[in-house]
Formats: C-alpha cells, sequence, structure tokens
C-alpha cells in the first residue's frame, strides 16, 4: 500500500484548500492589476515577486539552486511553457473577460493535458473512457464560450487567450513529467531556478512587448497590494504548498485542486468585484470538470462483488 494513501486528511487537507483559494484568487488579482499595468509588465512582476519569495525561503532552508547545466535547460522550456507564457497571456485575456471567466478556462488544464499525453509525448493510451472524457469536455468549452449566441469580439479573443494559457500548461506539464520529475533537487530549489529563469525570459521580452516600464508613483494602492499577493502568494507560496502537497499525497491527488480553483476564482470576482455570471458559464464549467472525471475515471461505475464459493 502506499504510504501517501495513509496520510490523515487533516496533514494535508488544509492546505489543499488555501492553495486552491490562493491560486484561485489570483484571477482577481490579475484583474485588479491590469488596470494600470500592461499585461507583460503584470506577468513579469508577479514572476520576479515570486522568485524573491522562493530565494528567500533557500536561504531560510539552507538549500542551494540546481546545479545541473542539463536541468536549467529543461527549465528554460517549463518557465516558458508554465510560467511566461500562461501568466502573460491571462494577463492579456483579463483585458477582454471577466476573472471569473479566466478561471473557468483554467479549469481546461487537465483536458488540455491529456491531450498533449496522448498525442504529442504518447506517454497515455486513447481508452474509450479518455476519448469520452475529452468529447464532455469539449461540450463544456463550447457551453462555456456560448456558441449559440454566435462568436466574435474582443471577449472572444480574451476567452481564446484564457484557453491558450491552459494549452501552455498542457504542455508543460508533461514536459516536467518526462524530462524533469523525479530529480535529486527539492522541490523549492527547482521551483525557484523555474521563476528565475521565466522572469529572465520576460525582462527580456517585457520592453518588447510591453513598450514602456508603467510609472510605479502612479499606481493605485489596490493595485500595488494586487501585485504583491499576486506575486508573493499566487506565485511564490502557493509553489512551497504546491510541492509540500505533492509529498505528502502525490500528484495524483494534488491534480485535483483543479476543481476547487474556479469555485474560489468565481466567489472572487462576483463578490469582490461585481462580476456578472451568464446561467452558461458556471453550467459549462461543471461540464469541463465533468469531463475531467470521466477521463481520470472518477466518475466509473462502482462493480457489485460476486459472492465468494461456498467450501
Amino acid at each position: 500500500m502506499n504510504d501517501r494513501l495513509a496520510v490523515p486528511a487533516a496533514r494535508w487537507l488544509p492546505a489543499f484548500v488555501v492553495l486552491a483559494a490562493i491560486w484561485g484568487c489570483s484571477f482577481l488579482f490579475i484583474k485588479v492589476a491590469v488596470e494600470q499595468i500592461g499585461p507583460v509588465y503584470v506577468a513579469l512582476g508577479r514572476l520576479a515577486i515570486g522568485a524573491v519569495t522562493l530565494l528567500a525561503s533557500l536561504v531560510l532552508m539552507r538549500q542551494p539552486l540546481p546545479r545541473d547545466r542539463r536541468l536549467w535547460l529543461h527549465l528554460f522550456v517549463v518557465a516558458a511553457l508554465m510560467n511566461a507564457a500562461p501568466f502573460t497571456l491571462f494577463a492579456f485575456g483579463e483585458q477582454r473577460v471577466s476573472s471569473v471567466l479566466a478561471g473557468i478556462w483554467n479549469a481546461t488544464t487537465p483536458l488540455c493535458t491529456l491531450v498533449v499525453l496522448l498525442v504529442v509525448f504518447r506517454l497515455e493510451r486513447p481508452t474509450g473512457q479518455r476519448m469520452a472524457g475529452l468529447v464532455v469536455g469539449f461540450l463544456g468549452v463550447l457551453t462555456v464560450l456560448g456558441v449559440w449566441r454566435g462568436l466574435g469580439g474582443a471577449a472572444l479573443a480574451g476567452q481564446l487567450m484564457c484557453l491558450a494559457a491552459a494549452i501552455c500548461y498542457g504542455f508543460g506539464l508533461p514536459y516536467i513529467r518526462r524530462f524533469v520529475a523525479g530529480r535529486p533537487e527539492s522541490g523549492v530549489s527547482i521551483a525557484a531556478a523555474q521563476l528565475i529563469v521565466a522572469t529572465v525570459q520576460l525582462a527580456v521580452l517585457a520592453p518588447l512587448l510591453g513598450g514602456a516600464v508603467p510609472p510605479l508613483g502612479h499606481l493605485h494602492a489596490r493595485v500595488v497590494l494586487a501585485m504583491l499577493a499576486l506575486g508573493a502568494f499566487g506565485t511564490g507560496i502557493a509553489f512551497l504548498l504546491n510541492y509540500r502537497l505533492i509529498r505528502l499525497v502525490g500528484a495524483g491527488t494534488m491534480s485535483m485542486v483543479t476543481y476547487l480553483m474556479p469555485v474560489f476564482a468565481t466567489a472572487a470576482g462576483v463578490l469582490a468585484l461585481g462580476e456578472q455570471l451568464t446561467w452558461y458559464e458556471p453550467l459549462g464549467a461543471l461540464v469541463i470538470l465533468g469531463g475531467v472525471a470521466v477521463s481520470q475515471g472518477a466518475l466509473r461505475p462502482v462493480r457489485r462483488l460476486e459472492p465468494a464459493p461456498e467450501g
């Protein structure tokens, strides 16, 4: 029996819920930050603050950064797929759509990951169960888009950017599984290196994509606080919780955080920003999550146990 299965819920469930809340509320912080800061600089700022947070953690824990050059090369790819690109895409997307919708699109990450595992990396077999989950998930995507109302305009562009961010995660997670998982370095050390690389990537690209640096002295207090929360909590401390939970309960259980994140994203957007929901957006989110559950076998019917032969 796996030792992780024996870990009492009281040891990991509170941190699990806190992590879902932090990541779910990150979409609220992005929405507030893009009020005054360009999307590329929002992504760069959260990465820089998150990197500083993890570097401070490494100093306190007396752990070094990774020294393997091949690992740093892999982290260059991981940082682009898991941080630089999706963080920028979500920020651009939230200039056009609500933080609630961005959180809902993030819930498509497991489905995007499954497609990449099946088609690109070929690490999974295309079973009927997985294909059924993809079909259900695709119907959920169409529902969120509200395709019967017609497509077009800035809202569609924003939704597609959020979906593209989830697709980036879909490529990044299998890449981590294939080239980074199982390394001897600590999770915090690898995460810190990943954020450093992503910060450097966007620091080079930001002047080209985002123009001049926004005047920091003119930022509203709520924007500054949103950036600090997004960087320190949503990008820094969340990584610490994530790796701690993976060690306690494994990556499979950790993947279920996707089910809770849209709940917190929706609550934060509606309560804090007064964002409006149409009936088909939460319905689409439920269908998407249903597709995830089907693809992972969570909705598999319970088999009846045959009576044991007497003898």
